[in-house]
């Protein structure tokens, strides 16, 4: 992509550089995910509010802060803000919105992560791809590795929602079941990787997940006008969306399109594992490994994300909250978004709005903020979850 000015890759714990035109995984010297760079003062001289008018209704809109590659693309980004009135009115919040990313092609946000993965991928010569997953990256990079002409493997839990791993093989990834956790899937693939000659695009193991993923924030500045909310609720995982969305709203304001204001970042994680909640109540700079982690969640059962230092340093920043819910609270969250909504998110975005009930409890959130609650996913993948939550 010819507008594109990314310039270079960084690492943010020790300042190393790299070159984007080879593939890079984790800084060489401290093993810290890498992040990419761009000319700003370049870019803001074409990035405006008006000149986005006139493009493409996709997260490539975003050209010169995205990677430079002809882009592989399902017309992923661009999904619908919904000002949900009758589930702010039950929380007593006159402006609660739902960011519902599960109308992103293969029902989730990872579609932005791995469109910008793949892309930067096949860009580079790469022939298989390969990544751990809880679930709805493996479907995603299923995806765009078939739409790009590339091979995929995935290791994901034995226990992932049934409709993911048919997914995933119906794209026609190489789907490995492990009897496990994440981490250990992601073992499996570090330890395959090499083998088979695959380019591992774990969470934060390669540095363009994070590219597609803060498409997110440039759209909420969108969204609202050229302004940000007061307050964003982010079901947190890996937390690549979180890290992703704060990294937009440093270079909106490099391009003097926003000012040093920034909404406060809520991460919500499920009480069966949640490494950033115990850190956050610790006021530590990172997580320890959450043992047993078990939550109806998979999305959440990260027992120690690799960016849990940037997760943790962009919620200190902005004054923000880590929240932890039960697996009963999370879905009678999902609940009253389907039945006050009409929306059927993940389990995951439960989490998201049971932290937002309790934060509203606790008078951390005020009737007047705007708050946007990310649905990072669909629920219709789910049917085990949600079978059980209705009790059929």
């Amino acid at each position: 992509m010819s507008s594109s000015t990314l310039s270079h890759l960084e690492c943010p714990r020790c300042k190393n550089t790299l070159e984007y035109s080879r593939p890079q995984n984790l800084c060489p010297k401290c093993a810290s995910p890498l992040l990419a760079r761009y000319n700003l003062e370049k870019a803001k001289a074409t990035f405006s509010a008006a000149a986005l008018k006139t493009r493409i209704s996709s997260m490539w809109r975003y050209e010169e802060v995205l990677p430079a590659a002809t882009p592989v693309t399902l017309g992923e980004g661009m999904t619908p803000l919904i000002h949900a009135r009758r589930l702010g009115d039950s929380l007593g919040l006159g402006h609660l919105y739902i960011k519902d990313e599960g109308q992103n092609p293969t029902n989730s946000f990872k579609a932005r992560g791995l469109s910008a993965a793949v892309t930067m991928a096949k860009a580079l010569g790469i022939a298989t791809v390969a990544l751990p997953t809880a679930g709805n990256a493996g479907g995603a990079a299923a995806a765009y590795a078939a739409h790009a002409g590339l091979g995929c493997a995935i290791a994901m839990p034995v226990d992932t929602p049934s409709a993911i791993i048919l997914e995933c093989r119906a794209f026609g990834a190489e789907v490995h079941l492990i009897d496990g956790l994440i981490s250990d899937c992601g073992a499996f693939i570090a330890e395959q990787a090499p083998r088979h000659g695959w380019f591992e695009v774990s969470t934060l193991k390669e540095p363009y997940r994070i590219e597609g993923k803060k498409t997110m924030g440039y759209e909420l500045w969108e969204d609202f006008g050229g302004t940000l909310p007061d307050v964003i609720v982010y079901p947190t995982g890996g937390g690549v969306g979180l890290i992703g969305m704060w990294k937009a709203f440093e270079e909106l304001e490099a391009m003097t399109l926003i000012g040093s204001k920034r909404p406060r970042m809520i991460a919500a994680q499920a009480d069966g594992c949640a490494p950033i909640v115990r850190a956050f109540e610790h006021h530590a700079n990172t997580s320890e490994k959450w043992e047993n982690a078990s939550t109806v969640a998979s999305g959440l059962r990260v027992p120690k994300p690799l960016g849990d230092f940037l997760i943790l340093e962009d919620i200190y920043a902005s004054h923000g909250e880590a929240v932890a819910a039960s697996d009963a609270e999370l879905m009678s969250a999902c609940l009253d978004m389907a039945r006050l909504e009409g929306i059927l998110g993940a389990p995951e975005s439960g989490a998201g709005l049971a932290a937002i009930q309790k934060l509203v409890s606790a008078k951390k959130i005020g009737r007047d903020e705007t708050v946007v609650l990310f649905s990072t996913g669909g629920g219709y993948k789910y049917m085990e979850a949600w079978q059980s939550a209705l009790g059929s």
